[in-house]
């Protein structure tokens, strides 16, 4: 069954239903979420059993699955009117139906992640309650950050949360904090270079966002800037993480200067995270195994 016909699927039975979530939680981004934890905990680990830990391996299994149904089903609760002339909704993505069991189900995802604080310890705490506030209040009144230029960028600091309180939980320390600040200057670049194909939607919605602030051509340069302090950030954290980051703003200045369809270089995306995140992944594991 393809994307579309899920997403198309009447309101029937659960089989239906739980087909229709696969698609609200955007399988496509899943690592986004959880590729973080997959990186703080390599990047924190000194043994191999430290990334089999009960710790890890809950981590990663909610924030695969569960936090996407949830992020995606807050957000696209709260924009069902948006969404109605939002092109990306007819094919990759699904349009909110306002069953109560789905909405069950989205609620019942976020409180499925009250069970973190149980297996971390406190010093990840403050870094599960900023991502769950964000994860909210980006789609929700009463700040709806996704709403307001600027804080619609610097809220989807969210992303990267999960990852920094994946590495405390394992190192018992947090992240170096240069790490943390190029990590979210990454996620700023990526939401708002992925608002680009939604510039015109939002303007014909009345929505306000960083990219309908600056329009196309500006958004580039604001991706290209955020991901080169990026790139910067991590270089004083180790030389090789700010030489694999720069790809970003090289990509994008590339994206700008051709005459690539953006909706369609929006979709390349995943795919270049998860090769950047991969080749991270690849050489923490180096060095755990061959120190």
């Amino acid at each position: 069954m393809t994307e579309t016909e899920m997403a198309s699927t009447s309101t029937g039975g659960l089989r239906d239903r739980l087909a229709y979530l696969l698609v609200l939680s955007r399988p496509r981004f899943w690592l986004y979420l959880a590729g973080p934890v997959i990186v703080g905990v390599v990047t924190a680990a000194t043994s191999i059993s430290d990334l089999f830990s009960v710790e890890a391996i809950a981590l990663f299994a909610y924030f695969l699955v569960p936090a996407n149904v949830f992020l995606y089903g807050v957000n696209d609760v709260f924009d069902v009117d948006v969404d109605e002339a939002n092109p990306k909704k007819d094919d990759r993505e699904a349009r909110w139906r306002g069953d109560p069991l789905n909405l069950a189900l989205v609620v019942g995802s976020g409180l499925l992640g009250l069970g973190l604080f149980v297996l971390t310890p406190q010093l990840a705490w403050p870094w599960l309650v900023a991502h769950f506030f964000l994860a909210i209040e980006y789609s929700a009144p009463p700040f709806r950050f996704k709403t307001t230029p600027i804080l619609d960028s610097v809220s989807n600091g969210l992303y990267i949360l999960p990852g920094v309180a994946a590495y405390a939980t394992i190192a018992g320390v947090n992240p170096p904090a240069l790490a943390i600040v190029g990590a979210w200057l990454w996620t700023m670049g990526m939401h708002t270079f992925s608002a680009i194909p939604d510039i015109e939607p939002d303007r014909d919605a009345g929505i306000q966002t960083t990219a309908t602030m600056l329009g196309e051509r500006r958004t580039y340069w604001y991706c290209a800037l955020v991901w080169a302090g990026a790139a910067l950030a991590f270089a004083t954290v180790d030389i090789r993480l700010g030489a694999l980051l720069a790809a970003y703003p090289l990509v994008v200045l590339g994206i700008a200067r051709s005459d690539i369809d953006v909706s369609n270089a929006y979709w390349w995306y995943p795919a270049l995270n998860t090769v950047v995140g991969m080749l991270i992944t690849f050489g923490a594991l180096w060095s755990i195994v061959y120190g």
